[in-house]
């Protein structure tokens, strides 16, 4: 992630956390039938919404693999992004929603739980399965960060799923955390107001979780430049070689977790000949390649200026004054 992206993740944390998530489902909904619990319906509907996005999640990968064609000259690699985006909605539609709904109606029409003990012992094994899941999205995502914070890595991060089921993990323990307590003081003052507000307060976590969901995904899907250090080596390696009086802009933008696709405006040395640049052109091209695998396309546009105008640092020319 600190060289920009990394390339095809494994799917092993996808698989791991929906299967995990499809035990805890059956197992919430079956304690919830039994008990009554509000909190304990809610985290079922969250269980279920996860393994839909895992399922969408790996779909997305697999359909970003597809090769470039005619139609999509850059490949299909935004699709994960569209499809990182799709989760977050879910997560805030399904999730978050249907969360505060089942909350606000079981606040307002309070139904005593009944065999609360039932419920504890599917809280305690879905958080042991999800802290597995949890803890192997955990080394996943450490592992591919780098020196950068958690914050930094997430925001920089080229590959969603990295950061998604991490977080999406992370709330769904804050839930099953919440959802005991709210069950506990129902069952401690004898009033099931606390275990209605217990979905309430889940339904804010997955709302809030859905919102940093949504934002990053959408920073992606829009188009995000390549890491620092890798526009920062093209603009060293460019302006390195003899021949190149001067390197304009460096535009990269990602079309995948493993692709980026490089723009740079290059002025030449005025005395090279035309046969000169192409050979310089494409030893830059396989340097880069060798260098940067990550960037499968770069596209590099000379900017010299006829003889009066001047060339702006940004790579156009204007007119003198």
């Amino acid at each position: 992630m600190s060289g920009g992206g990394g390339g095809h993740q494994s799917n092993r944390t996808l698989w791991i956390a929906l299967a995990a998530n499809m035990g805890i489902a059956v197992s919430k909904f079956g304690a919830a039938a039994f008990t009554g619990s509000s909190a304990m319906l809610t985290e079922g509907v969250h269980s279920v919404v996860d393994s839909s996005n895992q399922l969408l999640l790996l779909w997305g990968r697999k359909a970003a693999r597809r090769p470039a064609d005619q139609f999509h000259p850059f490949g299909y690699g935004r699709e994960l992004y569209f499809w990182s985006f799709v989760v977050a909605v879910l997560v805030f539609a399904l999730g978050a929603g249907v969360s505060v709904y089942e909350g606000i109606i079981h606040i307002l029409e309070p139904e005593e739980a009944v065999s609360p003990y039932v419920a504890y012992a599917v809280l305690g094994i879905a958080f042991l399965l999800e802290g597995g899941s949890t803890l192997e999205a955990f080394k996943e995502f450490r592992t591919s960060k780098g020196k950068l914070s958690w914050v930094q890595a997430i925001r920089r991060s080229k590959d969603p799923p990295t950061f998604i089921v991490l977080l999406e993990n992370g709330a769904a323990m804050a839930g099953i955390l919440v959802a005991a307590v709210g069950l506990a003081l129902s069952q401690v003052t004898d009033n099931p107001f606390f275990d209605g507000a217990a979905s309430v307060v889940i339904g804010g976590i997955l709302g809030f979780t859905a919102f940093v969901l949504a934002y990053e995904s959408k920073a992606l899907l829009i188009g995000e430049a390549a890491d620092p250090d890798i526009i920062a080596g093209l603009r060293t390696l460019v302006g390195g070689k003899s021949g190149v009086t001067a390197v304009g802009e460096v535009l990269t933008v990602h079309s995948s977790p493993d692709q980026i696709t490089a723009m740079i405006s290059v002025d030449f040395d005025d005395e090279q000949s035309a046969r000169d640049v192409e050979r310089l052109v494409w030893t830059i091209e396989r340097e880069a390649a060798e260098r940067f695998p990550l960037v499968r396309r770069l596209f590099i546009r000379p900017r010299g200026s006829p003889p009066g105008l001047e060339v702006e640092p940004n790579g156009s020319v204007a007119e003198p004054n």
